[in-house]
């Protein structure tokens, strides 16, 4: 039981003290305050005074914040506190509040403690801008102690499972999840101000579909029926199409029961959009100009650090075919690269597991991960994908054993996945039967179900479309130089707890 420790049973001790002095551990009244970067900056002028002037009694100035350094020095005390915007110091003493409070409040109040402090800017002997205290109020008693500052939290997992502690202790980290929030709002207003209209579409689906990937299932008691945690909300996006939305996104999650790692979480936020009259070359070309907006919004140079590296963002972004990238890129034999029985061979020969049933596109997939994806670091987008594995894409008109798709790279990482809309009824019907066959013969959990209503909904017209999905969390690894998409997760998925942990620093 968490109050069972012992260091929290003496800070409950000391809540029951002040409520016995009559002072409520956790009043719900709230004082307007100033932050901590607006007292700094408007009363900065202090510190060009005058010895003996650096002080102004005529302002009143209230702030809040938590307590992490506290120096009682008998009569007074130094404490610094800390709120959204940053650090400050105050000053209070038994002589500048009520009679009588300074001792009642002496040993009751401790570093974790929000408090509610009022008076006057001031400049100490050391040069700090402060504020000297005339009232000084606790406004939620902590019972659970924070790390020992000198430490402070390093413990990876921990960080990751108790975030709310991790912002406390590492301001830093919540300034990676303010401009997360701002990169998301970026992307929005550049899709609203190219006309695409934000909608929302089901996270629970009767089929799952949209992408292969295996699906978290649940149950729905009231209809009796299994439903899927929606993979990605592509399908009932281009439903939207049909009924003749032309331009359409949606920014929201998406959940796949795969593993996890540094890029992998069971749960994600994806951007997908959806263009009527457009193709893949233009969904290229537009990624091209979101990257530009938010480098200029963020006020971002071409070129990144992302670990070792240095990305240079500069437009326009590389393209390579896939089979040329296998050659060019991945050192792969070219005579290996179409031939099912060689790509076999040589993925064997370099220890890469691989089901001899797959069939040549799919080969020519392992072949891309296992020699490719690391190596494209600055922005490159691989186009023209078999159609093997592009079960939702139109085939070229020029080779129909390819689809006119394309995939975003960065780092090493797909960012982004496009490609002309495959709107031929017949021919989806027929990809949707063949994904079956194989799900039957393989047992690919990742295989796409059959969705008649899909296909029905084709079959009234769906115009030339095409569509893109952006990883968010992705995106953000790669503008704010985070290398563990938990880094870009409030609260990223963790093997369960054994017992609860609870820091005794």
């Amino acid at each position: 039981m968490i109050f069972e420790n012992p260091y929290i049973q003496e800070r409950i001790k000391k809540a029951d003290e002040l409520k016995s002095e009559g002072i409520n551990p956790y009043p719900n009244i709230v004082t307007p305050a100033i932050d901590s970067d607006t007292f700094l900056q408007t009363y900065n002028y202090l510190q060009e005074l005058e010895e003996g002037e650096k002080k102004d009694t005529a302002k009143s100035v209230t702030l809040t914040g938590r307590i992490k350094l506290l120096r009682i020095m008998g009569k007074a005390a130094f404490a610094k506190i800390q709120d959204s915007k940053g650090m400050v110091q105050i000053y209070y003493s038994r002589d500048d509040l009520p009679e009588g409070y300074y001792n009642k409040i002496k040993k009751l109040i401790e570093v974790g403690d929000i408090i509610t402090a009022t008076g006057y800017p001031f400049v100490t002997q050391t040069g700090e801008l402060t504020l000297h205290c005339t009232s000084f109020e606790i406004t939620t008693k902590t019972l659970s102690p924070l790390p020992e500052k000198f430490h402070g939290l390093q413990d990876q997992e921990l960080r990751y499972r108790q975030r709310y502690l991790d912002m406390i202790m590492n301001p830093e980290v919540k300034d990676i999840f303010v401009l997360r929030s701002r990169i998301v709002s970026l992307v929005r207003r550049f899709f609203e101000s190219r006309t695409f209209l934000e909608v929302e579409t089901p996270m629970l689906h009767p089929i799952p579909g949209g992408a292969n990937a295996r699906p978290f299932i649940t149950h729905h008691n009231a209809l009796d029926v299994s439903r899927y945690l929606r993979i990605a909300p592509e399908l009932y996006l281009k439903r939207l199409i049909v009924g003749g939305m032309e331009a359409v996104f949606e920014i929201n999650r998406n959940f796949r029961n795969e593993g996890m790692d540094h890029t992998h979480n069971p749960e994600f936020t994806m951007i997908e959009f959806y263009w009527a009259y457009h193709r893949y070359t233009d969904l290229m070309k537009i990624t091209e100009e979101l990257f530009e907006y938010l480098f200029v919004e963020l006020k971002l140079p071409n070129k990144l650090p992302y670990g070792e590296l240095e990305i240079d963002f500069k437009s326009p972004f590389a393209k390579v075919s896939y089979i040329d990238s296998l050659t060019s890129i991945g050192g792969v034999p070219s005579d290996v690269t179409m031939d099912k029985t060689k790509a076999l061979e040589y993925l064997k020969a370099n220890n890469v597991k691989v089901d001899e049933n797959l069939s040549l596109g799919y080969l020519q997939a392992e072949l891309f991960d296992a020699f490719v994806e690391s190596k494209l670091i600055n922005p490159t987008f691989i186009t023209d994908f078999p159609i093997d594995i592009s079960p939702l894409a139109r085939r070229s008109d020029s080779n129909p054993d390819i689809a006119e798709r394309f995939e975003l790279f960065i780092a090493g990482k797909e960012i982004a996945n496009g490609f002309s809309e495959l709107n031929d009824p017949i021919d989806q019907y027929e990809r949707f039967k063949a994904q079956v066959a194989t799900k039957e013969v393989t047992g690919d959990d990742e295989a796409m179900h059959m969705d008649l209503d899909y296909v029905r909904a084709l079959s009234y017209g769906m115009p030339p479309t095409a569509g893109e999905g952006i990883g968010i969390d992705r995106l953000v690894m790669m503008l704010t130089n985070q290398h563990s998409i938990r880094d870009v997760l409030l609260f990223p998925a963790m093997r369960p707890e054994t017992s609860l942990q609870i820091n005794n620093d």
